[in-house]
């Protein structure tokens, strides 16, 4: 939201706000000048230093809480759900975010939902259902920009998306009170590219993290979409990293540090992590499931890492091998619905699910597993249905 405030020219070099806007002044007749007034958070706690009109004062802040708390409806989105700024620790600049809390005089879970490869912070669609749950649950809700779409080098997993990420959860406890022992993440297909990587670089955040149908090797992936009809996902990786993967041992090294199963095989530990894909994806979605059994792989490491012949034999013909059945742990899941788990292995604080299905993700069974999952208990697998939460099929689609 913007706003224009016009005022005597001669009081408004007393003003300062703080840090908590941006003001830009352009200079008018007769002694007047128009200043541009942008807000950059929605915190409470708003700074308003002396100046010598108190009239001007009184009005500036009340326009400062009108733009701050009174924002506008987010299309798409459960009532409440407001967008608004903070800063991110990256580079200092301000980044959008939505955000709905709950009202609650007690500390309540905060729901880190990452948006998909192709759009924002302002997706709609299944990225709505996780804005829902909180409603429902009574969860706090943010739904960061990490610097949108994944087609500049500020996105597709830099360091500055950490950053970002991070920096919106510290802008949740900001702003109310959040449970420390229950932050969680969520995302699919570039959500769950985006997911996996906040589970290995910043593991002491999360409670848990539910990752589906990512992206957990830039390279690879690149070179399975190139000449495909996902060929626009190649394009746009190139874009990023300013070439093809291949082309050189630099753009190489940059596309791997972008990946997740560079950081998942160096972390010293990781929050329970739910890795969940569909049978189908790589085919019937852009993503070959391929990805999360690797990306399981690195979190478990090699004495119980599935056998990568065992995985390529699966991905050709969609039927678990005979040297992976002696370890399937695959049962039906009332979680997952029509979703049924085809192939399913637990190792430590690592699960890894093939379900029947695309490139999708099973909203109630993400969430329900989220919601037993707490810092200083043991990894619930089998978890409750907290809340029964049934949403539309072309909401657990992700094509993007």
């Amino acid at each position: 939201m913007r706003l224009k405030i016009v005022w005597p020219a001669s009081v408004a070099s007393d003003i300062n706000l703080a840090e908590r806007c941006s003001i830009s002044r352009i200079d008018g007749g007769n002694g007047i000048a128009s200043w541009k007034f942008t807000p950059r958070t929605a915190s409470r706690n708003i700074i308003l230093l002396l100046i010598r009109d108190h009239a001007v004062g009184l009005f500036i802040a009340a326009m400062m809480f009108f733009s701050l708390h009174a924002a506008a409806q987010v299309p798409g989105y459960p009532e409440g759900v407001r967008e608004v700024h903070y800063r991110s620790d990256g580079d200092g600049s301000m980044q959008p975010t939505l955000i709905w809390f709950p009202k609650s005089d007690e500390p309540v879970p905060l729901l880190v939902a990452l948006h998909t490869w192709s759009s924002d912070y302002r997706q709609t669609g299944g990225e709505v259902q996780y804005a829902e749950w909180c409603r429902q649950a009574g969860w706090a809700f943010i739904h960061p920009n990490f610097r949108g779409i994944n087609k500049t080098p500020e996105a597709m997993g830099s360091d500055l998306v950490v950053a970002d990420i991070r920096s919106a959860v510290d802008f949740a406890k900001s702003e109310t009170s959040i449970d420390g022992n229950r932050i969680y993440c969520i995302g699919v297909s570039g959500g769950g590219h985006a997911s996996m990587l906040m589970a290995a670089r910043e593991p002491e955040l999360w409670a848990g993290v539910s990752a589906w149908c990512g992206i957990s090797d830039i390279a690879a992936w690149h070179h399975q979409c190139k000449g495909t009809s996902f060929d626009r996902y190649a394009t746009m990786i190139e874009s990023v990293l300013g070439g093809a993967p291949d082309a050189s041992t630099e753009l190489r090294d940059a596309a791997w540090h972008r990946s997740p199963l560079n950081w998942i095989a160096q972390a010293d530990r990781l929050p329970p992590l739910d890795l969940n894909h569909g049978i189908n994806d790589g085919r019937a979605g852009s993503v070959p499931f391929t990805h999360s059994m690797l990306a399981f792989n690195a979190a478990v490491g090699a004495s119980t890492a599935l056998n990568v012949d065992a995985i390529d034999k699966l991905y050709q013909t969609r039927r678990v091998p005979e040297e992976l059945q002696q370890i399937n742990a695959a049962r039906p899941d009332s979680l997952y619905g029509n979703h049924v788990p085809i192939f399913r292995r637990t190792v430590g604080t690592s699960r890894l699910t093939l379900f029947d299905g695309g490139h999708e993700i099973v909203h109630e069974a993400a969430l329900n597993w989220l919601a037993a999952q707490a810092k200083g208990r043991p990894v619930n697998w089998k978890p409750n249905r907290l809340i029964p939460f049934t949403v539309q099929p072309d909401d657990e689609q992700s094509g993007k």
